[in-house]
């Protein structure tokens, strides 16, 4: 059953990508990893090529703004998380727009807050902007505004965010590329035993329990919670969704093959 969902992604058009931050970093030192964010930029621009709508949800500013203000970690006051916030976005957003300009692709930028999904009008503006940019062949690059948002920890990093984002615009899927390979019956960095769940097709009480908060890293904010949390946001709008490993952004085009890796959730009765 599992690959034979799998083999369907391969028609699946309208695709968001979540990017976490510790998938953008080099391990060692935090900084940008540059050429792994060009391997990324080049297998959206390709999808895209292959006659796909593309968002990415990436997050990623906090960090380059904390990394080049000098900070050696994540500060943990409010303030200083949106003014490192105000410096990151921009020079993230400087980066994919010349890479992507590289490909001969286009890359908008976009800012959400919660207010931008709980308001109708704000959520009607979000969504007829999104769908335009999609319509003229754009790559809308969506974070959440961690310069003004007080609840961007509380949102659930940009997982619950990709997710909402999904479901406004009808996408057919959510790829979740962070540092863990998928879903595991327990915390694979607490527990050898821990083994992969390849296809999940209904969120109950027993995969919500293997819910680990310990599988985020230092870099970003996501657990597990946050990402079964997606799941369930995208099953209840017929959207499919892959939680993967990020540290080689070539899965994408793995994943898009229909190639067995992560953990695909789906509601299969209804596909």
């Amino acid at each position: 059953m599992n690959q034979k969902y799998r083999n369907k992604l391969k028609q699946k058009k309208r695709i968001v990508v979540k990017i976490g931050s510790s998938s953008l970093a080099h391990p060692e030192t935090g900084h940008l990893d540059l050429n792994k964010i060009e391997v990324l930029v080049r297998e959206l621009s390709d999808l895209v090529n292959q006659n796909k709508e593309v968002v990415l949800v990436s997050s990623g500013a906090i960090m380059v703004g904390s990394k080049t203000l000098g900070f050696s970690k994540k500060p943990q006051e409010l303030a200083l998380k949106q003014a490192c916030a105000s410096i990151g976005q921009a020079r993230l957003m400087m980066i994919y727009q010349k890479l992507f300009s590289e490909y001969n692709q286009i890359a908008s930028q976009i800012l959400m807050t919660n207010f931008t999904i709980q308001n109708p009008n704000s959520k009607k503006n979000a969504r007829n902007t999104l769908n335009a940019l999609l319509s003229l062949g754009v790559i809308p690059i969506v974070n959440e505004n961690d310069t003004v948002a007080t609840e961007e920890i509380e949102v659930g990093d940009n997982d619950t965010l990709s997710a909402m984002v999904a479901s406004l615009i009808d996408a057919e899927l959510l790829i979740l590329l962070s540092d863990i390979d998928g879903l595991f019956t327990d915390d694979p960095h607490q527990n050898k035993e821990a083994k992969l769940i390849e296809f999940v097709d209904s969120i109950d009480s027993e995969v919500l329990s293997m819910a680990k908060e310990s599988t985020g890293s230092n870099v970003g904010t996501g657990g597990m919670a946050t990402k079964l949390c997606a799941a369930r946001i995208c099953m209840e709008k017929g959207c499919d969704m892959l939680i993967a490993n990020g540290c080689d952004f070539h899965i994408l085009h793995d994943l898009m093959e229909g190639k067995n890796a992560g953990t695909l959730f789906t509601k299969g009765e209804e596909q």
